[in-house]
């Protein structure tokens, strides 16, 4: 299986010092910094787009920018997140009628290409070939949107029917994922996960991104010796 990585969702970060943020996440031990942009029609907020993502990289050239896009036209702002510094452009399933051309014009720019589906939409949507085109797939465990939801452990299972049609793909998981959430999520076999305020909100971040990291290695480990 993939290897365990931590991607703190900095929608949970003081965005007043959002570089030192991912800055101290990464100290901490992250390796990915999972960037929410919201644009306030397929999500009724707005965060963060390609400015503020120019501003990062700026200030962090090596950073990994998870970029979550809970867009409308997911298609329209490649270019831009690309040009932005993006590492990897993950778009909403819900939010395209052609996967396929747009994990291609990901690609074609140098991105890594994640597909997301929202909590009602089932893992079997994610057809073999989207599925096999893309680098990543991504199970939301809340609604998308905004941080601080209570984790939808109903989610879980597409993670498993997931990773029994990729075993290799990095399987993403997202929302209220917390040292208290992640065992049901590593066994399941999500290896990238996602933490916001468990992991900005704790005294001592680096200890939550060990706790998380360790549990993914522990599950892995155990599947690993069943087989």
């Amino acid at each position: 299986m993939p290897r365990a990585i931590i991607s703190p969702s900095v929608l949970a970060s003081d965005f007043g010092q959002l570089t030192a943020e991912c800055k101290r996440m990464i100290k901490g031990g992250a390796e990915w910094l999972h960037m929410d942009v919201m644009d306030g029609h397929f999500v009724p907020n707005i965060t963060m787009g390609a400015p503020i993502l120019t501003c990062v990289k700026k200030g962090i050239p090596d950073i990994f920018m998870d970029c979550h896009m809970m867009v409308a036209q997911p298609e329209k702002w490649v270019d831009d997140i690309a040009a932005a510094g993006g590492a990897l452009y993950c778009f909403h399933l819900e939010a395209t009628s052609d996967p396929l051309a747009l994990i291609n014009s990901i690609h074609a720019k140098g991105m890594k290409a994640g597909v997301a589906i929202s909590p009602d939409t089932p893992s079997t949507a994610i057809l073999d070939d989207v599925g096999k085109a893309a680098d990543m797939l991504l199970v939301m465990t809340v609604y998308p949107g905004r941080g601080g939801q209570k984790f939808l452990e109903r989610c879980v299972p597409k993670v498993a029917e997931l990773r029994a049609r990729f075993p290799d793909k990095d399987i993403e998981v997202d929302g209220g994922v917390g040292p208290k959430t992640i065992g049901v999520c590593a066994d399941a076999g999500s290896n990238v996960i996602v933490a916001g305020t468990a992991i900005f909100g704790a005294e001592n971040p680096e200890d939550v991104i060990t706790t998380l990291k360790d549990a993914v290695n522990t599950a892995q480990a155990r599947i690993a010796n069943k087989q």
